[in-house]
């Protein structure tokens, strides 16, 4: 006679453990889609709310007062409801005067949570600063703590001023999302390491780090190797690591590089990519992309070095502890050269 644990196994309970897989991935959908539509609830009255207090002209001493008075009183008459602090509410009237007048930022507000806009209203005073960050944050699914990080790590403009070659290397689909996977420079602080350390050592800190390691990268990487392995006419090369990007549907091949820039390393990096699209690539995916990332780079060799190559390159350097603050103001791009890479998030 079978017992239950034999059904399971065979039978027609054999397919069980995958019709679960799928029930619970329509369950999990729908708790997201409902936080989803309580999130846009919430934001919609905190709008409310900040219209009403700053058309009212609230402001100053006698303002304060006001609003300390009407806290107290909601929170009263709705004792289930958080965030009707007194602070909360000036927040609110902020977050409305912040929008009410940017038609592109207003329809997108409710697209990430209430803590993730008072990180951005706190730190971020540019507007496309906080639109690359709502974008990013909608798209990649960051938390809390990761959005602090990149605001703390200068992402935006970290990735708004990288250097690379894509207008001209990757088809124009893909081209400005494709700016966005490469950052100007990247902070590895999270490794405990010396000022002074081989390549190898860099590579083998990197693996071991490897969740906050591709938290760098941007959140939309995938590893796939370290030193993978290319045959060309009967030789081995090594690719020192191999990812793959989710969203742009293509492999990245990272050099790591522990010295200055040189014009010969956009070279090799050309000839790994042609090995990876003839050997590697599938059928439906996008050209390969390479990140050269060194210690210290000149800005003009790069853009030499990348002005006659074929293949998609970015170069970026890298520390391992935050010794300096981080100046970029100077180097952005246009804001109508920004807006247009923004676009490539979605």
């Amino acid at each position: 006679m079978r017992g239950k644990s034999d059904e399971m196994k065979g039978g027609r309970f054999a397919k069980y453990p995958e019709l679960l897989i799928r029930v619970k991935d329509i369950i999990k959908q729908a708790q997201y889609e409902a936080l989803k539509q309580v999130n846009k609830g919430l934001i919609r009255m905190y709008w409310g709310l900040g219209k009403i207090i700053s058309e009212s002209q609230i402001k100053g001493t006698h303002g304060k007062s006001i609003v300390e008075k009407m806290a107290v009183d909601l929170q009263k008459e709705f004792p289930g409801i958080s965030g009707f602090s007194e602070r909360n509410m000036w927040y609110m009237k902020r977050f409305y005067e912040l929008y009410v007048d940017d038609p592109k930022l207003q329809p997108m507000v409710a697209q990430i949570s209430w803590t993730k806009h008072l990180i951005l209203m706190e730190r971020c005073k540019d507007p496309l600063e906080r639109e690359f960050y709502i974008r990013m944050t909608k798209k990649y699914g960051w938390t809390k703590n990761v959005l602090v990080h990149q605001v703390d790590n200068k992402t935006y403009e970290k990735t708004v001023t990288g250097q690379t070659n894509f207008s001209k290397t990757l088809p124009p689909e893909i081209r400005d999302q494709a700016k966005l996977a490469v950052k100007d420079e990247y902070t590895f602080d999270f490794l405990e390491m010396s000022g002074e350390h081989s390549e190898r050592q860099l590579e083998d800190a990197l693996i071991a780090g490897m969740d906050d390691f591709l938290r760098e990268m941007g959140g939309a990487f995938a590893y796939v190797g370290r030193q993978f392995r290319l045959e060309v006419s009967g030789k081995e090369y090594f690719i020192d690591i191999l990812l793959y990007h989710r969203y742009l549907n293509c492999l990245v091949a990272l050099e790591l590089k522990t010295g200055e820039f040189m014009p010969e390393h956009s070279g090799k990096m050309q000839f790994y990519l042609t090995a990876l699209d003839e050997k590697v690539k599938g059928k439906n995916e996008k050209p390969s992309i390479g990140i050269i990332i060194c210690r210290s780079k000149d800005k003009t060799t790069v853009e030499y070095a990348l002005r006659q190559t074929r293949k998609p390159i970015g170069v970026a350097s890298y520390r391992v502890v935050k010794e300096l603050p981080f100046k970029l103001k100077k180097d952005l791009p246009a804001p109508g050269q920004i807006e247009k890479i923004l676009k490539g998030i979605g």
